[in-house]
């Protein structure tokens, strides 16, 4: 079964627009929730820990930014698509 993918971003975030681009490069696919858009979001992310985004989903586990660890959620996305 493949594991949802959400990535929380907001309007003009640099750091969210690489994200979104390194997965989709690698054919994760993902759903967007933006923040600004939906303050709901917003609480949503806090839920997971962090005040600020991207954060990015996959199954239960969280990452906030553009690091190694995002390598390791994209990883495990790519081996349940």
């Amino acid at each position: 079964m493949s594991k949802h993918v959400i990535v929380y971003t907001t309007n003009d975030c640099i750091e969210c627009t690489m994200v979104k681009k390194v997965l989709a490069e690698e054919g994760v696919s993902f759903e967007t929730r933006n923040i600004s858009e939906n303050p709901d979001y917003q609480r949503e992310v806090e839920k997971y820990g962090y005040l600020g985004v991207p954060v990015t989903v996959v199954g239960n586990r969280a990452v906030k930014g553009f690091t190694n660890e995002l390598k390791e959620l994209i990883e495990i996305a790519k081996a349940n698509n």
